[in-house]
């Protein structure tokens, strides 16, 4: 069982992995993680143990746990949310600290003003009222002490429970401070006793009372109680800024919806929303629970789940999801998915259990951070009996250099270095629509050195299209395609679906076909308007007497360009060849790219035929490609691939992709693929966009970067910083830092680790502007071209337009067009598209927008 639990009471890494051996030794427990930051940790365990003796471990440890309250079926907002968590903490601090300011200014002025040169009233200078001051300072002590008794609580029962952790070091260092002050009080009492009665040498006491009153370090209690405030407070802010993207994705879940009950439309909170319920969502509004949409359409805007920025164009039957804003027009939906099967909820908890678990690269801090409290005890043990030798007994100086070991030494700093970069990276990561399920992924994907990428629907649509429509002399393409997808539209093949939805776009009408006949492996057959009609392969038309007119040539060109060539004939004459593929999505060629160009090398798997599988590897310069492979296969040639001593990710979306996305170093699923290969990878990409996962590896480089740094310096600064107070260098510099700049730079530590950690939020990809292009003839359509003329950039895009008709509508697109600043555009009414020559940066949806109102259809820009 997998089972999270509440842990109370942890100030630093210490603390963490204390609790965390102390439940790993427990009978049955299998693993054991505990997330500082969110104060929880994630158990998984078998039936010989259960929640209550996993609980009372951690008792036993000197901290609290508890079972997090049962979700129901409330909506993923309706919990508690870690940024507020955080604010509420640091608004404890702030108070604690300013409250901690009032009483240590005078206490500060009092004890050190004499030092300073400071006015002060001539009551402070006299020795026969330096146990009155000594009192008043003690007095401002004790509220600071009382205000910041949290240190005290924590510590001494961690160390009581032989578990110590940074707020033991705070405890002691402090009450050090506090009980050599109080030591000091009574000796002062003591030598004016003596000099006021005459016991012994009355001059030898007052000079007794004077040194006393200099060395009461009641100042430095308090200093260092406020500086440590000051620093968590600092650092619990900054910690807070860490959890903004969980924070952000709970925001986005509606807490009502407009459900459809008997047939009138009533508000409900969304909890009480069920699958099957009708759903009307009117523009502005945001969709409450994942669904399909059953009447009406809309633009959908589904940034914040998907990074991508272009609103999506929702009809019936298409699927919605929770958090996504409707733009424009109202739509009626069924829910499908409520509560915390919605995919939002599914975000949150993915984002959440990544930022909770542990990243390898954490185990060195970890296995520090069990050893360090106890060794820094012992080390200030160690340095106050050596000052105490070295100076002849002087306990002032063993006291500064012990405490100030106490208060410099910083847990903290090692804990924060890898948790805080690994959860603003994994929310970085969701902002940009990539999921990543664990810290270990995001660590392992900086050392991949080979991709392989599924063909179909990863690297292209995974849907074949129409990408020639050659017709014979003395025959349109309209009537070609007429002919083609009347003839194909009873057809039940994948590739008649494409030449249907061929002819559609183009708004060309069907006749109805009788006789239809299929024959597997050679083509259909009908009767159109009387005369016999055949799509198939040459085999089939020669069979038929049909004379192929020379389009073999053809035929064989688009076959070595990827295409499978369909023949179409009527009455026995040929019409012509429309072929069809499926096509690479936008993207992938740049991606590709990316990936050489990080050194990473690129495998293209397909089941596909060999001649297929090269022509789309030539399209995107992928140069190794393994095609006719099996499911089984697939996983073996990853297997193969990390036999060579490759670190490999997978990219796919498929069933058949699972097993290789399960044995691949990192597995990437494609969002828009089946439940079985999201589940299978370490990686999802809601977007479904190869670039995403180059962007994946990039995020990853960063972070691991940033953690490297993080803990090169929290090390780097234990390492300086202990020797310093101590006073190793004194005897040659006589440098040594004092208890209260100790504690300074102690705080300021845990903040600069932090605020290092938030500078990932900045995180940007680096993307391709344009991909690469390919060979002409083996390009689908056609593609944009950059010329750089004279200093002058110009880029050219193809727009298929329908609805031309006559040179009237030629000239009325191209009037829109041209109206446009920056654009030249010429319209090809055969073709039904528009050449636009752009001079300066001008959207595709400008250009769609100026054809749509003139009243034509945009098919797509290219």
């Amino acid at each position: 069982m997998k089972q999270k639990f509440n842990v109370t009471g942890m100030t630093c890494t210490a603390c963490s992995a204390h609790v965390e051996k102390a439940v790993s030794g427990v009978a049955g427990v299998e693993s054991c993680n505990v997330n500082l930051l969110g104060s929880s940790m994630l158990v998984e365990y078998t039936d010989q143990t259960n929640a209550e003796e996993i609980i009372h471990a951690v008792e036993e440890a000197g901290y609290g746990a508890s079972l997090p309250a049962p979700a129901g079926q409330a909506a993923p907002a309706a919990a508690a949310r870690p940024g507020d968590t955080m604010a509420e903490e640091a608004a404890g601090m702030k108070r604690r600290f300013l409250t901690s300011l009032v009483f240590l200014v005078p206490l500060f002025y009092i004890a050190m003003g004499h030092m300073m040169g400071w006015p002060l009233p001539a009551f402070f200078h006299q020795s026969s009222n330096a146990l009155v001051v000594a009192f008043i300072q003690f007095l401002l002590t004790l509220p600071i002490m009382f205000i910041n008794r949290k240190y005290y609580a924590v510590g001494f029962k961690t160390l009581w429970h032989r578990s110590p952790n940074m707020d033991s070091l705070i405890a002691l260092g402090s009450s050090a401070a506090v009980v050599y002050g109080v030591a000091a009080l009574f000796l002062i009492a003591w030598n004016l006793g003596r000099a006021a009665y005459g016991v012994g040498d009355a001059a030898a006491a007052l000079r007794q009372v004077e040194h006393w009153s200099m060395d009461l370090y009641f100042e430095s209690a308090g200093m260092i109680l406020t500086l440590i405030t000051l620093g968590k407070w600092l650092e619990t802010r900054s910690k807070g800024k860490t959890s903004e993207a969980i924070t952000r994705l709970m925001d986005l879940a509606p807490k009502t919806a407009m459900v459809l009950r008997d047939g009138q439309e009533v508000e409900l909170p969304v909890e009480d929303v069920v699958v099957g319920d009708l759903i009307v969502v009117r523009p502005g509004g945001r969709i409450p629970v994942d669904g399909v949409v059953t009447e009406g359409s809309s633009s959908v805007d589904e940034s914040a789940l998907t990074g991508e920025s272009l609103p999506v164009e929702k009809l019936p039957g298409h699927k919605v999801a929770a958090a996504s804003i409707n733009k424009s027009g109202s739509f009626t939906f069924r829910a499908t998915r409520v509560g915390e099967d919605t995919t939002l909820a599914q975000m949150i908890r993915l984002v959440d259990e990544a930022a909770s678990s542990k990243a390898p690269i954490a185990k060195l801090a970890d296995k520090v951070a069990g050893v360090f409290v106890p060794t820094v005890i012992g080390i200030a043990i160690v340095t106050a009996i050596v000052w105490l030798i070295a100076t002849g007994g002087d306990v002032t100086r063993a006291l500064t250099a012990g405490v100030a070991v106490l208060v410099i030494s910083c847990p903290c700093a090692l804990g924060l270095a890898t948790p805080v970069a690994i959860m603003v990276g994994t929310g970085k990561g969701a902002e940009n629509g990539i999921l990543i399920k664990s810290a270990e992924a995001l660590e392992t994907l900086h050392t991949v050195r080979t991709v392989v990428l599924d063909k179909t629907g990863t690297l292209t649509q995974g849907r074949p299209v129409v990408t020639d429509c050659r017709p014979a002399p003395g025959v349109t393409e309209e009537e070609l395609l007429c002919v083609a997808a009347s003839l194909e539209k009873p057809s039940e093949h994948p590739l008649a679906e494409a030449i249907t939805a061929e002819a559609e776009a183009r708004n060309i009408p069907l006749a109805p076909i009788e006789g239809f006949l299929a024959t597997p492996g050679r083509g259909i057959q009908g009767t159109l308007h009387g005369e016999s009609v055949l799509a198939g392969n040459a085999a089939m038309l020669a069979e038929a007497g049909v004379p192929l007119g020379g389009f073999e040539t053809a035929a064989e060109e688009l076959a070595q360009a990827g295409k499978t060539p369909l023949y179409f004939a009527e009455g026995g004459k040929l019409l012509g060849v429309v072929a069809v593929a499926d096509t690479p999505k936008p993207t992938s060629a740049a991606a590709v790219q990316a990936f050489q160009e990080m050194g990473i090398d690129v495998v293209m798997l397909t089941g596909d035929n060999r001649r297929t599988a090269e022509a789309v590897g030539r399209q995107l310069g992928v140069t190794r490609v393994v095609a006719e492979v099996l499911p089984q296969d697939k996983e073996k040639t990853v297997a193969e691939l990390q036999a060579q001593g490759q670190r490999v990710a997978m990219v796919g979306d498929g069933i058949n992709d699972a097993p290789a996305l399960a044995r691949a170093d990192v597995g990437i699923a494609i969002g828009a693929g089946t439940d079985v290969a999201i589940e299978s990878a370490d990686v999802v990409l809601m977007k479904s966009d190869l670039l995403d996962a180059v962007t994946a590896v990039q995020l990853s480089k960063n972070v691991i970067r940033n953690i490297k740094e993080n803990l090169f310096w929290a090390f780097i600064y234990n390492i300086i910083g202990i020797p310093l107070a101590a006073g190793v260098w004194y005897p040659l510099f006589h440098i040594q830092l004092s208890p209260m700049f100790g504690a300074a730079a102690m705080s300021l530590s845990s903040v600069c680790v932090v605020s290092n950690a938030l500078r990932l939020k900045f995180f940007r990809p680096a993307r391709p502007e344009t991909p690469s292009p390919a060979p002409v003839k083996d390009m689908p359509r056609e593609i944009p071209e950059s010329d750089e003329t004279k200093g002058t950039s110009t880029m050219t895009k193809v727009m298929n337009i329908n609805g031309m008709m006559c040179a009237h509508c030629q000239a009325h697109v191209e009037k829109a067009l041209n109206a446009i600043d920056g654009v030249e555009a010429k319209v090809n009414l055969e073709a039904k598209n528009a050449t636009v020559t752009l001079s300066r940066d001008v959207p595709d949806d400008v250009l769609k927008n100026a054809v749509t109102e003139a009243g034509y259809e945009v098919v797509s820009i290219s």
